[in-house]
């Protein structure tokens, strides 16, 4: 299974666009450490629409209670300073625990996490003159990225809501 790990995010809208990515490609969402926003606040409800509903958040205190429980072979850090490339790892084991840890929005990581798990880092490639991309962009690519290597396993490959036949019927 796949799981989504932000640590102290400070964007509501973010959180929310993470949840509705984690709930379309089957992935968990967890939060490390206290976000900088009420979970309850309107920002938050808006962008996660009612993809919440079967959602489950899972918590952790801090990123060393989370990391003592799991193996660190199994985790990517997903930071700009990383030295590989996100698309270049393999995530092709559905039956394999996956572990992505975003950083938050204004900073990014722990520069001692970091530093301890150099050869864990991935990066997204991105123009030389940018700082960075929005935290719920790199969610979605990285979720993407592994939804390929995974063949699609469990995601639908055709119309499911609106039938398959939707766009060869005219306009109303």
């Amino acid at each position: 299974m796949v799981h989504i790990l932000l640590f102290e995010p400070e964007k509501p809208a973010n959180t929310g666009n993470i949840i509705r990515s984690c709930q379309s490609f089957n992935a968990t969402l967890s939060i490390i450490g206290k976000p900088s926003f009420d979970m309850s606040e309107e920002g938050f409800k808006r962008a996660k629409l009612d993809y919440g509903i079967n959602q489950t958040i899972n918590r952790y205190s801090t990123i060393d209670e989370f990391l003592s429980s799991h193996d660190i072979n199994s985790i990517y850090f997903v930071t700009r300073y990383g030295n590989n490339i996100y698309s270049s790892q393999d995530y092709s084991s559905i039956k394999s625990d996956i572990y992505f840890l975003f950083g938050k929005e204004s900073s990014g990581l722990p520069h001692n996490i970091l530093n301890k798990y150099q050869d864990r880092c991935i990066r997204i490639p991105i123009d030389f003159a940018s700082r960075s991309l929005n935290l719920s962009n790199c969610v979605a690519i990285i979720l993407s990225e592994v939804a390929r290597q995974q063949n699609f396993f469990s995601l639908s490959i055709k119309e499911e809501i609106k039938t398959p036949d939707y766009i060869k019927k005219k306009d109303r």
